[in-house]
């Protein structure tokens, strides 16, 4: 948030959180929620990290700008911070919406703010409180254009396309950030435009429990597309947005990042403090 309250965006990039035709009816949000579940099935490294994080922070009034489904808000709102929560996909807001309103009486989430929002339209969609806010989130690769405020920090990740483009396929591992007990297979792919990556591709092949009460297909398959940003192109557009004047710090999968390290993290996760 800038110092006269108004968002400035710099793109960063081609990315995208889903074709636009996977959210048009709902079934895409739905198999998501499905897929990765409630505030429990965030992992307790994710959330002990993050938390950590915003304490030492001082953190208070942060903006999800891309909360989906509203998992990370309702973990964070749980943890007592002051949430605004907005997202560009009124199927995803729906789960968000439910939960607050299940929750209503509770003071926290009776104060939790949810709106519809394009990374575009910030400015326009997102009223500022008083002084702003003190962290802006965009957490599980879902990020589009980069906000520009005053103060704060801003939590920001990717995918390590780096290892996807180098051998095809994503690291090894466990997600980082939610536990997911659903059968499911990901296929990756690789548009290659001009012999330089354009856009890489992953296929969600999701095994849906006790599909005829979901009214859903046993079988859901769905597409998510990203723009593969290599991490110190990332970097650079980073300080870039930042003029420069941050204090900024790597992790792998919520380790400091050293680079060559052997074992190759699945996320990258940015921190960035704007400085005077």
């Amino acid at each position: 948030m800038s110092a006269d309250g108004v968002f400035r965006t710099r793109s960063l990039g081609v990315a995208a959180v889903g074709l636009p035709d996977q959210y048009a009816d709902g079934k895409a949000a739905k198999v998501w929620q499905l897929y990765i579940g409630d505030t429990q099935s965030r992992t307790q490294e994710y959330k002990s990290w993050v938390v950590s994080l915003l304490k030492k922070q001082g953190v208070q009034k942060i903006l999800d700008v891309a909360c989906g489904t509203g998992i990370d808000s309702i973990m964070l709102v749980e943890e007592g911070f002051n949430m605004v929560s907005v997202d560009a996909s009124d199927k995803m807001l729906k789960y968000a919406l439910k939960a607050r309103w299940e929750r209503r009486k509770e003071a926290a989430f009776d104060q939790w703010v949810i709106e519809e929002a394009n990374w575009l339209t910030l400015a326009e969609d997102v009223q500022k409180p008083g002084d702003g806010f003190d962290a802006v989130i965009c957490l599980g690769n879902s990020f589009a254009h980069l906000p520009d405020f005053k103060g704060g920090i801003l939590i920001i990740d990717h995918r390590n396309y780096d290892y996807i483009l180098e051998t095809g396929r994503a690291p090894q591992g466990k997600n980082i950030y939610y536990k997911s007990d659903l059968t499911q297979d990901i296929s990756t792919s690789v548009l290659w435009v001009n012999n330089k990556p354009h856009m890489i591709t992953l296929d969600y092949t999701i095994q849906v429990p006790q599909a005829d009460v979901q009214n859903l297909p046993e079988v859901s398959k769905f597409r998510l597309s990203y723009y593969p940003h290599r991490l110190e192109s990332f970097k650079s557009l980073l300080s870039e947005a930042f003029s420069g004047k941050m204090e900024h710090s790597v992790y792998g999968d919520f380790k400091t990042y050293t680079p060559g390290q052997t074992q190759a993290p699945c996320y990258f996760i940015h921190v960035c403090k704007k400085t005077a």
